[in-house]
């Protein structure tokens, strides 16, 4: 049948993108008539809301498509940039949380997302959903295990650094060159293997009562930090 990708947003994204195959767009008849469905040149099934409520299994705003498989890609490739900036994360299993961090790699211009393979949430219906079809530009990667692909990103020159609350002040790196960014999961936050390999351990600086922020806000925010020192538009403190 294919994948199911809901929602205006997502749908818009994936035909856009053109990296995988669209086999059907299935619609409410007002839905179909609207412009950018209708430059698609793709045909679309005009069917009952009611339809779409049981396929998708997710808020669809009258729309859903049935595409191909998701593109994941090898994770090295991520580090062919001598700049490249690769967002990781250890076990992330909420699809919310995974569709923001893509959002924000996208927004950031990151090289690419390294997921685990077990015991996390690949692309489904809902990361698409929650990316605002930032999934279908941003490439993702999944690795068996994190940890020894974090060892290769740093043998090929990549820098790593796992963001915790426990971590150093994040402002006093430079983060030049080729960068990884780690977030661990919720709750558990990051094993202690792949808080072995790291180079470092950064945290950003928090002045509220609650003790720690959620992965996708925690990468937003390290994420636009990171790029803006490397814009030239922050200055590191007490650079390491």
């Amino acid at each position: 049948m294919g994948e199911i990708v809901a929602g205006r947003n997502p749908v818009r994204e994936l035909l856009r993108a053109g990296r995988r195959g669209v086999r059907e767009v299935l619609a409410t008849a007002r839905v179909a008539s609207e412009e950018w469905l209708l430059a698609a040149a793709l045909p679309v099934r005009s069917v009952e809301r009611s339809q779409l409520d049981e396929l998708a299994g997710v808020e669809h705003q009258g729309v859903v498509a049935l595409a191909d498989p998701y593109p994941y890609v090898d994770a090295d490739e991520l580090l062919a940039e001598r700049d490249a900036l690769v967002l990781a994360l250890d076990e992330v299993q909420d699809p919310h949380n995974f569709g923001s961090v893509c959002r924000i790699a996208d927004a950031v211009g990151a090289s690419g997302v390294v997921i685990c393979e077990r015991r996390a949430v690949g692309v489904t219906a809902a990361v698409c959903r929650a990316s605002a079809g930032a999934v279908e530009h941003v490439r993702v990667a999944r690795v068996k295990t994190l940890p020894r692909w974090l060892e290769r990103a740093k043998e090929a020159g990549a820098w790593v650094y796992l963001a915790d609350v426990e971590g150093d002040p994040w402002h006093r790196y430079d983060y030049s060159g080729r960068v990884v960014l780690v977030f661990g999961s919720e709750g558990r936050g990051a094993r202690r293997t792949v808080r072995a390999v790291s180079d470092a351990v950064v945290a950003l600086e928090q002045r509220g009562r609650v003790g720690s922020l959620n992965v996708a806000a925690a990468a937003a925010a390290l994420a636009y930090g990171v790029s803006a020192l490397r814009q030239g538009i922050l200055q590191p403190k007490g650079c390491s």
